[in-house]
């Protein structure tokens, strides 16, 4: 087949649809099918070649608490039609497929078998923008996708409430051959220090700064620990660091900012225990798959997206989200007990086993096939 990969966000920008998307491309391309990647982008990407179709330059949009880069160019439909026609796809799969203006623009176009990938739980403004006549026709526009994919339970209720209809849900995938146990940590971190890792951008929904509240309880009751904080960001990092520098953790706060994907697995097995507080927006939870892939004991937040992952108690511990003390609790339990840091992780990697990349790959190529069959 020759599948079309189309993301609304900026490629060149690093996040988990565009992470999603190469994945699958991989995995697609192993199995032996012609794929292209439609996406906007601000400069460059030579990750695909001239597999790449970058349409429309992306601009920032405050969204749900996080920023998305998207393009909002009103003159997209030429170019568009030049690709489709051009390419002649057997399947154009969209990801996010109402999240204007480039998802929305090619579905419109689309003269093929569109499948459809619905990743939020919470926040597209696709679904809101220009009430009420966007929402009627983004209904009328769903009669045009042969296929919906959810990547969770809490992504399905939210597309379904806007677009009802039948839906399978499809995982996000962890790459095991990056994030695994065989990873090498950072030896310089494995200095005798207990080390607590956060991973995500520094963004307000994210909650590094429940974890920090967190972390200043823990170090009272164990001095010998390290938070270690990667993520891109800039305006929330200098307000984190005040805080740090305020109480006096300069020494044992280290922010690492962006790192490169085999940097963070090596981060993961650098770590004592992972821990994710986002407080919301979160449809599966990649980066705790990546925790559970690489052995690392994860305490998260017991948000719907999590909680479709994690199984408090068995695979992971979860807290009541914005709960610093609760929190606290959970990390020191993992820290002071080497028995359930070790059951822990040992159920986390057959948890982590479920959403391997090719099991996931297999399942969106047979999806296509079945949305073929059905269209005759």
């Amino acid at each position: 087949m020759k599948i079309a990969l189309v993301s609304p966000y900026d490629f060149a920008y690093p996040g988990g649809v565009a992470s999603h998307i190469t994945n699958l491309d991989t995995q697609l391309r192993r199995l032996g099918h012609d794929v292209r990647v439609i996406a906007p982008a601000s400069h460059a990407v030579n990750t695909f070649g001239e597999r790449f179709l970058p349409i429309g330059r992306p601009r920032s949009l405050p969204s749900s608490g996080s920023i998305i880069r998207i393009t909002l160019s009103l003159t997209l439909a030429d170019h568009i039609r030049r690709v489709l026609n051009r390419e002649k796809f057997d399947i154009v799969h969209l990801h996010e497929p109402f999240m204007p203006m480039l998802c929305s623009a090619v579905l419109r176009f689309s003269e093929t078998v569109n499948v459809g990938t619905f990743h939020a739980c919470e926040g597209v403004p696709g679904y809101y923008l220009g009430w009420p006549v966007i929402p009627f026709l983004v209904r009328r526009r769903a009669r045009k996708l042969g296929g919906r994919i959810a990547v969770s339970r809490p992504a399905l209720e939210y597309a379904r409430h806007h677009i009802p209809g039948e839906y399978e849900i499809i995982p996000n995938g962890v790459d095991l051959r990056n994030f695994n146990p065989d990873v090498a940590p950072f030896p310089e971190y494995r200095n005798g220090k207990r080390n607590i890792l956060f991973v995500g951008r520094l963004e307000k929904r994210k909650g590094l700064a429940y974890l920090l509240k967190a972390f200043l309880r823990v170090k009272r009751e164990m001095p010998d620990t390290r938070l270690i904080v990667v993520g891109t960001g800039t305006r929330l990092r200098r307000r984190y660091e005040r805080y740090v520098a305020q109480h006096g953790l300069q020494d044992h706060v280290i922010f690492k900012g962006f790192v490169s994907e085999e940097d963070k697995a090596r981060y993961f097995r650098t770590a004592d225990v992972y821990c994710s507080p986002a407080t919301g927006h979160e449809s599966l939870g990649v980066v705790l798959l990546e925790g559970l892939a690489t052995g690392t004991p994860v305490v998260a937040s017991d948000i719907p997206g999590y909680s479709s992952v994690i199984t408090n108690g068995q695979d992971g511990l979860l807290f009541p989200r914005k709960d610093s003390r609760r929190l606290a609790e959970s990390l020191l339990r993992v820290l002071d007990d080497r028995s359930l840091a070790e059951r822990l992780s040992a159920a986390g990697l057959k948890t982590a086993a479920g959403y391997s990349w090719e099991s996931v790959g297999e399942r969106v190529a047979g999806f296509y096939q079945s949305v073929l069959a059905a269209r005759g």
